[in-house]
């Protein structure tokens, strides 16, 4: 199979982001779509939205890749692409302060955060190789490259998150695999539901899926190694 033939798997695309990358991809190509995320309704509520966007082939993929095992065991339909560009893009946020963070919300942020696109790449990074080219896009976070006080375990998680990706970009340098990190600012998402922030002040997360869409259109002789994305108008508050 060549790069532009194969599909687009998405994790995270239950809900929020990872559905508007969805939609974005459903709407402006005509890839075939894998859909991955724990929530099976929220899924096929996806593969839906993603359908009447104009996709022709849609695979939902339930599953929580925090697990190694599970993600291991995933299976590809006989006769669907298999994935030449993968967003990972589930991750979770976590509004606590170091101090007031038990043990198991720190690894649940670094689960989250970070195994899941470990275990989604490790899991597909074989067929990647099998392609002419190939694209592995992880959503990081500007939470990547500064600490904060108001939500360490988060930052930590994606402090990680972001030198997987750099030390993954290097190793598949001279291969047939490129690597993009994407570090967001404050984006419209169901992580903000409940706070008072401005919804119009976030970024659009149709904003993000068309950068990913202008990523993925690049030749192979190039490389968004790594950007990063922030609101026009600079932090939001009250974050």
């Amino acid at each position: 199979m060549i790069y532009k033939d194969s599909s687009v798997l998405i994790t995270g695309a239950s809900q929020g982001i990872g559905r508007s990358i969805a939609l974005a991809f459903a709407g402006a190509s005509d890839r075939p779509l894998i859909l991955l995320a724990r929530n099976e309704q929220n899924l096929l509520e996806t593969e839906k939205l993603c359908r009447q966007a104009g996709a022709e082939r849609v695979h939902i993929l339930p599953c929580d890749a925090t697990s190694a095992e599970e993600t291991g065991q995933l299976v590809i339909p006989e006769g669907f692409p298999e994935p030449g560009v993968i967003v990972n893009n589930a991750g979770s946020y976590l509004y606590k302060t170091l101090a007031q963070t038990s043990e198991l919300e720190f690894r649940a942020q670094l689960d989250t955060n970070l195994y899941t696109a470990v275990n989604v790449t490790n899991r597909f990074l074989p067929g990647l190789h099998r392609l002419d080219r190939a694209l592995i896009v992880n959503i990081c976070s500007v939470a990547s490259l500064k600490g904060f006080g108001d939500s360490g375990a988060y930052a930590a998680a994606k402090h990680a998150l972001l030198g997987y990706t750099r030390s993954l970009r290097q190793e598949l340098m001279h291969s047939n695999i490129a690597v993009t990190a994407i570090n967001l600012g404050q984006t419209h998402s169901t992580s903000w539901a409940e706070s008072d922030m401005s919804p119009e002040k976030l970024i659009d997360p149709k904003d993000v899926a068309s950068l990913i869409l202008a990523v993925t259109a690049l030749s192979e002789r190039s490389v968004v190694e790594e950007l990063s994305l922030q609101p026009q108008g600079g932090k939001v508050a009250p974050m």
